[in-house]
């Protein structure tokens, strides 16, 4: 049996493919740069995933932040030890955005979910891609992203008054509290990313559109613009943020000649398609 994962930093997408029967199944994501070994084994026995262990022959694993061999060994290592019966690959999750939505075709894809990231695929392989830096030094665009320059917004005193009250009213978070999460807690990529739901919800807002404008501008100047051929092909785009903002993501799009292709939210049943396809 097959198993086919699609893991970003906030959460994983598992689907058991067994003939035409597929099961579901989710977890948290296992990122190689915020999760242990240890911890992933643990997060996999603490899952319904741990009662059919010993049927899969085959797991295909797409992670964010699997992007070198050091990386991909974090995670291959706790996986073949959990599934002991079955051969285990560990992949980027660029390769699971391109493969979800320009299967064996050429195209240009970017990833927009907690992070980001972006490359130029030829039908068979990523030809050029533009360093993805995390949540730190990168990540334009992403749900970090545009969750950060919230809160710094915020703490800073820089939003309208009508927009910090209805935030106060929904988190009552105290600044230590906010600076603890960020600073001394685990995952303050996760913490950071949650305030898209508020952003959202406040999105019809000219401060809080222009803020996720602008983190978009930011994206595409860094990680679209630098290819060479970006105006004459479609961008393609997976991920949570994509699909919530699709519609303001195309509006700045089109403010930096960016033409947009397919728009997919979660590109674990592309996969499941894509390997159905290459049996």
């Amino acid at each position: 049996m097959l198993l086919i994962a699609d893991s970003g930093s906030t959460k994983t997408d598992w689907r058991l493919v067994n003939n035409n029967e597929i099961l579901s199944f989710n977890t948290i994501g296992l990122n190689p740069y915020h999760i242990d070994h240890n911890r992933v084994e643990q997060e996999l026995s603490n899952s319904e995933l741990d009662a059919i262990k010993s049927k899969v022959t085959h797991v295909v694993f797409y992670g964010a932040g699997c992007s070198s061999p050091e990386k991909c060994k974090l995670i291959h290592q706790p996986l073949s030890n959990f599934f002991s019966n079955a051969k285990v690959e560990v992949e980027h999750d660029m390769l699971a955005a391109v493969r979800s939505t320009c299967g064996k075709d050429s195209g240009m894809v970017a990833i927009l979910g907690t992070g980001s990231n972006s490359c130029v695929y030829d039908g068979k392989n990523i030809t050029e891609n533009v360093t993805a830096l995390g949540y730190i030094l990168g990540d334009f665009g992403g749900g970090v992203d545009i969750g950060k320059t919230f809160i710094q917004a915020f703490l800073a005193k820089e939003l309208p008054q009508e927009i910090s009250e209805a935030f106060d009213k929904s988190y009552n978070l105290s600044v230590t509290a906010i600076l603890d999460a960020v600073y001394s807690q685990p995952l303050p990529n996760r913490f950071l990313a949650s305030f898209n739901q508020f952003v959202y919800q406040h999105i019809n807002h000219p401060e809080m559109k222009q803020l996720v404008q602008n983190s978009f501008s930011r994206f595409f100047k860094v990680n679209i613009c630098k290819y060479k051929d970006y105006q004459n092909q479609p961008l393609h785009l997976i991920g949570s943020i994509a699909y919530l903002y699709k519609d303001l993501l195309a509006e700045t799009a089109k403010e930096h000649q960016i033409q947009l292709g397919r728009i997919v939210k979660q590109p674990i049943e592309e996969l499941v398609k894509y390997h159905q396809s290459i049996k």
